[in-house]
């Protein structure tokens, strides 16, 4: 097979799978998408009224003491989707050590005695997570009641009717949304105690 040849085969091979695999593939797939799972496609992103507040798979801070906080996160300045991330520091760093102490001594004037679930204190390793497991939610209910002037029943109750299952029954563990229960909360109980803000992190801080 001379040289000419051997170049206009893989010229056209080229071509084709250029076709196929950079055009059609993912054409069929993104098309698939959007019909079958558009939510899902799209980022499953929370609107309100006709704003965007945020994703259901991405977390986002929160610092007002009526709402529930997210885990920490070292992603960037804090739940950055760009730098997706965790410190990389070890179990015996002595940053992490510090860091760990002073999160734990905050969360733990607001409920002393109280047993602290470790998410509270160290981040994750995306530093996205979205999710609170049902005892890092529960630690801050009396603090949220507090804050709302609410009984912490109701607060709680909000909690479990939050609390989502294992998928399909086995994988996984049961975990709670924060930004869905944060904005539950604002729904459900919107009349704050005074000098409590109501108002959600925006989307496009998130993506910053």
């Amino acid at each position: 097979m001379d040289l000419g040849r051997t170049l206009a085969v893989a010229l056209r091979m080229t071509i084709v799978t250029t076709i196929v695999l950079g055009l059609g593939y993912p054409m069929l797939v993104t098309g698939l998408a959007q019909a079958l799972l558009p939510d899902q496609a799209n980022g499953q992103l929370i609107e309100r009224r006709a704003e965007i507040v945020g994703s259901r798979l991405i977390g986002q801070p929160f610092s007002s003491p009526g709402y529930f906080w997210s885990r920490p996160s070292a992603a960037g300045h804090g739940y950055d989707a760009a730098a997706s991330g965790g410190s990389n520091l070890g179990p015996t760093n002595r940053v992490l050590v510090q860091q760990v102490q002073a999160r734990r001594a905050r969360l733990q004037a607001e409920n002393p005695g109280t047993w602290l679930p470790v998410e509270l204190v160290t981040a994750s390793a995306s530093g996205l997570d979205p999710h609170l497991s049902p005892a890092g939610a529960a630690f801050q209910v009396a603090r949220v009641a507090r804050e709302r002037g609410l009984p912490q029943a109701a607060v709680a109750q909000l909690v479990a009717e939050h609390t989502e299952g294992r998928q399909l029954g086995f994988l996984g563990e049961p975990r709670v949304n924060v930004l869905l229960l944060n904005l539950a909360l604002d729904q459900r109980h919107s009349r704050a105690r005074a000098g409590t803000p109501v108002q959600v992190s925006s989307y496009s801080a998130v993506k910053r």
